[in-house]
């Protein structure tokens, strides 16, 4: 196994997508840059989704251009359609990423899209890309949203999975995240389908999970794919997170909990955990009473630590 994995922080967009507040965007910027200096070196700033029904996420557009001031720092978004793939584009962002939900229920409800809308909307932001400049063609990732079950319809099988990911794959993007939006996702499964959808898809195209903490098997999960070869990892500094949706769907892997595994385990996240913990503090000043989680910032960093 891999000595190294990356930590994709998601905290300033999934995370605060699904809280009441609106954090400032001063305070944001001032986050990325701690994030930053704590050792992140990928974060996904925001959505370029409609101000109106997540004025959350209004300001991405900003963050992008400012997270990308920072020398070798990854910047994401997530865009919904093509209208959102051209603003990311012109924002500039590293990489861009389209959540196509396996459950089609969830997907009608969470994009407006049924699975041939959204595929096509998928070739219509490949062809996008590919008619970029070279030096302007951000990374394409779909994300199969809805992976491991779905709060609206219940189980997901695999094999609508697998079907999906090929259409993503025939449809252009460059790689697939496989997501455990709720939280159903066991350490048995995660393997099962990492192992799956490598099967159709490719070795080189399954790179990253997206799981939370809904049942408390997060980091559980989360080993599970790093024994299966994932390198990159989704997280959320305090828990933050979830899904507007999914009822009753809760947040998603605490980052410092994430680190602190991976750092006791020998595995190099590049993140320096007391610095990162700090970073709480910009989740305290832009969401006063906002509840955050994690049991390494309560506890403090054991003697032990590495």
């Amino acid at each position: 196994m891999h000595k190294k994995i990356l930590i994709s922080e998601v905290g300033p967009r999934d995370g605060l997508q699904n809280c009441k507040g609106v954090m400032p965007t001063e305070v944001k910027k001032r986050w990325i840059k701690g994030l930053y200096e704590a050792g992140v070196r990928e974060i996904e700033v925001g959505s370029f989704v409609p101000p109106k029904l997540f004025p959350q996420l209004a300001d991405t557009a900003e963050l992008v251009e400012y997270a990308k001031t920072f020398a070798d720092l990854r910047v994401l978004a997530l865009v919904p359609n093509l209208r959102g793939a051209k603003a990311a584009i012109e924002a500039g962002v590293t990489s861009m990423g389209f959540p196509l939900s396996v459950s089609e229920t969830h997907s009608e409800k969470n994009l407006r899209q049924t699975h041939d809308q959204a595929i096509e909307n998928v070739a219509a932001i490949a062809s996008l890309i590919a008619d970029q400049p070279k030096e302007k063609r951000p990374e394409f990732e779909g994300a199969l949203s809805t992976a491991f079950g779905c709060t609206i319809e219940g189980e997901i099988r695999e094999d609508q999975v697998l079907r999906l990911a090929e259409r993503l794959i025939e449809a252009g993007v460059d790689e697939l995240g496989l997501s455990d939006t709720v939280g159903y996702g066991n350490p048995k499964s995660v393997r099962s389908l990492i192992r799956k959808t490598r099967e159709v898809a490719g070795d080189d195209k399954v790179k990253s999970v997206h799981l939370h903490n809904t049942y408390g098997l997060g980091l559980a999960n989360a080993l599970a794919a790093y024994e299966e070869g994932i390198k990159v990892f989704d997280s959320s500094q305090g828990g933050l997170g979830g899904c507007p949706a999914s009822p009753g769907a809760s947040g998603n892997i605490v980052t410092e909990d994430m680190v602190y595994m991976f750092e006791m385990m020998g595995v190099e996240t590049g993140v320096d955990l007391d610095a990162l913990i700090k970073c709480r503090d910009y989740l305290a000043e832009g969401l006063p009473g906002e509840p955050v989680y994690g049991f390494t910032p309560n506890a403090g960093l054991p003697k032990i630590y590495r």
